[in-house]
């Protein structure tokens, strides 16, 4: 049996997902970092984007999108403190295409605002780019 670590996958609301894994791959602000059985410690920001963990012999593969935090491994555990985060089975394809939709006006809107708009126009951006991450991680399971 292949050595494994603790993941943790927890935001401000829940813990959305803990598990021994053989491998985390997660996105980073320099690109992706992939954590095996007995890393170095690190602290890390997390860019929003999609999250995989690798179990069974990395014959399976679980999704999981999110939206910015941090990533901290010590000991072969690795946790993610996730803004928010969710897993692709979860993800209501839907409701997240709706919320884009929305994203979306709302930025034409703010668009022809003044520059002090721009607080308002950060946190849309954040919520569309949120919903896009959801719908690529949705895709991951069909």
């Amino acid at each position: 049996m292949a050595r494994t670590l603790l993941c943790e996958i927890v935001t401000p609301e829940k813990i959305v997902y803990t598990n021994e894994v053989e491998m985390v791959i997660a996105p980073t602000l320099d690109g992706e970092v992939g954590i095996l059985p007995l890393h170095a410690p690190l602290v890390t920001v997390l860019r929003p984007g999609e999250l995989r963990v690798r179990y069974n012999d990395n014959k399976d593969v679980e999704w999981f999108a999110v939206s910015g935090g941090y990533l901290q491994v010590h000991q072969d555990k690795v946790i993610v403190l996730a803004d928010a985060a969710e897993h692709s089975s979860r993800i209501d394809v839907d409701r997240a295409r709706h919320a884009k939709e929305l994203a979306e006006q709302r930025m034409t809107e703010l668009k022809e605002r003044p520059a002090e708009a721009r607080e308002d126009a950060d946190a849309c951006q954040a919520d569309l780019k949120w919903c896009e991450i959801q719908l690529q991680v949705a895709e991951r399971r069909s």
